[in-house]
């Protein structure tokens, strides 16, 4: 079935959701402006039931692997639901409930749950993760691509967070399991943050973009000379092998995030 895309409205912001392009974000504005990198794969979308790299494309699970298409090699990368359609279930001018159930290549049967809730100076991502039968490991988060500049601020998109730890990353870019103490960017890193995810994205004169989550973990990638990135998730990279967190019928995975915003200018 084919849906057409869901615009959300509230507070002179307008979210534009793609049921059909794996229930992404493909516009985030505010008093008309962009705020989301344009063009295929940008915007922001979801990661399930994966983030980021599965190590070498190989999920280790109840004593069997199971292979999935490398799509970043070496690696498989932020989960199927991303390539797959979302059904809308309920909408409104303010928020939209969206279902897309994992198939092939993921070889458990579930569900991937998204409720995108717009409101006065902020959106609410809320993601869950629910099994059939078979009990399976999942981690969730969303990859949104901000935008550096934008026509209203005075400068470019300024970023401050703080972390208790940074993982140590590999030549293959995985984590190898080591903390250490956070170091300057660029960056294309998970940082652990145990009090909860905080990141503040500031364009001067413009805006003041908060990301926050209970999660404790954040991708922070500043490499894209266009946008930087600010993905909290469930948890680490290759988490499903290295700290799987199991997802049963009565024990799903829930994730939050918000985006939440005031004007500076």
């Amino acid at each position: 079935m084919a849906y057409d895309d869901v615009r959300l409205r509230a507070d002179g912001a307008t979210v534009t959701v793609s049921p059909t392009d794996g229930g992404a974000i493909h516009s985030l504005t505010v008093d008309g402006t962009e705020l989301l990198r344009q063009g295929p794969g940008h915007g922001s979308f979801v990661m399930a039931p994966w983030v980021n790299r599965l190590g070498y494309g190989t999920l280790a699970w109840g004593g069997h692997e199971y292979e999935f298409p490398i799509d970043a090699p070496p690696h498989a990368i932020h989960g199927t639901a991303r390539h797959g359609i979302f059904e809308v279930l309920a909408r409104d001018e303010t928020q939209v409930v969206l279902r897309h159930r994992l198939t092939d290549p993921w070889p458990f049967p579930g569900t991937v749950t998204q409720h995108l809730s717009l409101g006065d100076g902020g959106l609410c991502l809320r993601m869950r993760i629910t099994a059939d039968d078979e009990p399976f490991p999942a981690a969730g988060g969303w990859h949104p691509w901000f935008l550096r500049e934008v026509p209203p601020a005075t400068g470019p998109l300024r970023l401050a967070f703080e972390a208790a730890w940074q993982e140590e990353r590999g030549p293959d870019h995985l984590p190898t399991g080591v903390r250490v103490p956070p170091r300057p960017g660029p960056w294309d890193d998970t940082f652990g943050m145990p009090g909860g995810v905080r990141a503040v994205l500031t364009w001067p004169g413009f805006l003041e973009l908060t990301v926050s989550s209970p999660e404790r973990y954040a991708v922070i990638w500043t490499l894209p000379e266009e946008s930087l990135s600010v993905e909290a998730q469930s948890g680490p990279p290759n988490g499903l092998n290295t700290a799987p967190r199991p997802v049963t019928p009565d024990d799903p995975l829930d994730v939050r995030v918000d985006w939440t915003w005031r004007r500076t200018g």
